[in-house]
């Protein structure tokens, strides 16, 4: 098993599944009130250099209900956010905690990090790869089909961390994918190629109704996501049409289920309408963060 958790073609598909089922009697022993103290008396670093909400709050209530404490490090007051290499604080940190958690710009960083770090390191994002979130959705489907892993997923919109994430997930599980992108937003190459050696089975299309067609899972991002802001009215009229409305999901699986990592720009890549219709599970696939990363962490940490 992996020390650390940074991306998911880093895992086995077993391996993965396993952290799904713990997933899955932890949120069981927490809904009925049952203590589940696996980590008793351990701390969790989480470094913090983007702003978060769900990030922030399921990893702090995740190592409370875990038995253990979460210390919010801000990068800007921390000597790492005043130029400290990153290799000295990775040091110093494992004689603190017993984990860290990071939601930073650079993969390059995170990896270094846990390359000089003797405790476990935990990627809570990067501008790259988004594993604990794909890790939650694919969870959240398979509390709603059994069938998760035959299932047709598509992805609409930026080729970004999460279109990355996505394509890993593709790679390690075997699902059929599809990504619809707007030219010139396409997901990184490199991404893309390491997928394809390990066989992966994805569709690349700048056409979101071809994407989306018999879908049975839909999911999207904001056409923006942070550290672009300047960017957003380029992109507002570049990624016209790559919204899941009513009009899309008419043309997906007729029980098709709808996600977003959130947060969401309402009338931008997804409608309210849908947000809040009876095939989304995006505020269950919000909750399930903090599930799937106790059990992360349990699994990394105990």
């Amino acid at each position: 098993m992996n020390k650390d958790f940074l991306c998911l073609t880093d895992w086995k598909r077993e391996e993965l599944e396993a952290i799904f089922e713990l997933a899955r009697d932890l949120k069981a022993k927490q809904k009925c009130g049952e203590e589940h103290h696996l980590l008793k008396g351990k701390t969790l670093g989480m470094i913090f250099e983007k702003s978060s909400t769900r990030t922030r709050v399921s990893f702090e209530v995740g190592m409370f209900q875990l038995g253990g404490h979460a210390l919010f490090l801000s990068s800007g007051n921390t000597q790492m956010g005043r130029g400290e290499p990153i290799k000295d604080t990775a040091r110093c940190m494992a004689r603190y905690v017993d984990g860290v958690m990071i939601r930073t710009f650079s993969q390059e960083a995170v990896e270094e990090f846990a390359a000089c770090c003797e405790v476990p390191v935990v990627n809570g994002l990067t501008d790259l790869y988004h594993p604990c979130q794909v890790m939650a959705d694919l969870f959240t489907v398979s509390e709603h089909r059994v069938d998760w892993r035959e299932l047709s997923y598509c992805w609409i919109g930026d080729g970004n961390n999460m279109a990355h994430s996505w394509i890993n997930a593709a790679a390690v599980f075997g699902f059929e994918l599809r990504v619809a992108t707007p030219q010139g937003y396409q997901p990184d190459a490199g991404v893309r190629a390491r997928a394809e050696e390990r066989g992966a089975r994805i569709l690349y299309t700048d056409d979101p109704r071809e994407a989306a067609r018999g879908a049975q899972v839909l999911n999207t991002d904001v056409w923006a996501s942070m550290g672009q802001e300047a960017e957003q009215k380029e992109r507002e009229k570049a990624f016209q049409g790559y919204q899941i409305n009513s009009d899309l999901l008419k043309i997906a699986a007729a029980d098709s289920l709808v996600m977003h990592c959130l947060p969401a720009h309402r009338g931008e890549e997804i409608t309210d309408e849908v947000i809040e219709g009876p095939q989304s599970i995006i505020f269950d696939e919000a909750e399930n963060r903090l599930h799937v990363q106790k059990a992360i962490l349990a699994t990394l940490m105990k």
